[in-house]
C-alpha cells in the first residue's frame, strides 16, 4: 500500500501543469527532536488570520522550492536552514487562489528560530495539537506528521 505521502503527491504535476495562475507555496517542518514541530500564527489583517501554519511562503519566479524555503525561513525566523526531503506536494484552493503547496523537512538550522515579522511562534506536539487551529491546507500535513512520530 502506498504511503500517505505518496498518495498526497499522486498526479499533482498533471494538475499543476494545467493551471498557470497557480501560486507555488513552500513550507518547512522544523522538528525539535521531541515530537514537536514549529508553527507560526497568521497575523491580523491577512487571510486566515489567527490560524497556525508551518513557516514558509511564496516562491519567487525562478526559485526552486529549496531556495524559496531557505529564503523564507531566514526572513521569517532568522535561521539558516538545511533542507531535506519533500514531505508533501499537493494542490490546494482558497477561494480564487490555486496553490501548489510543497512541504520540505528542515534537517538542521543555525540560530534559534525567532519571530522576525511579528508573528507568534509555538512548538507543538504533532500528535495532540488541535488541527482545527491550523490553516486548512496545513491540516493534512500535520496528520501525516502525527502518524510518523515515533
Amino acid at each position: 500500500m502506498p504511503s500517505r505521502s505518496t498518495r498526497l503527491n499522486t498526479c499533482v504535476s498533471d494538475v499543476l501543469e494545467t493551471t498557470p495562475e497557480t501560486i507555488h507555496v513552500v513550507a518547512g517542518v522544523l522538528n525539535d527532536g521531541q515530537g514537536r514541530v514549529l508553527l507560526a500564527q497568521r497575523p491580523p489583517g491577512k487571510s486566515l488570520e489567527g490560524l497556525w501554519e508551518f513557516p514558509g511562503g511564496k516562491a519567487e519566479p525562478g526559485e526552486s522550492a529549496a531556495q524559496a524555503l531557505a529564503r523564507e525561513l531566514h526572513e521569517e525566523l532568522g535561521i539558516h536552514a538545511e533542507l531535506g526531503e519533500v514531505l508533501t506536494r499537493f494542490p490546494w484552493r482558497y477561494g480564487d487562489k490555486q496553490l501548489d503547496l510543497e512541504t520540505l523537512r528542515v534537517t538542521h538550522w543555525d540560530g534559534e528560530p525567532r519571530s522576525c515579522e511579528g508573528q507568534a511562534l509555538q512548538w507543538v506536539d504533532a500528535r495532540t495539537f488541535d488541527r482545527e487551529q491550523l490553516t486548512p491546507a496545513d491540516r493534512p500535513i500535520m496528520a501525516l506528521l502525527a502518524e510518523s512520530v515515533d
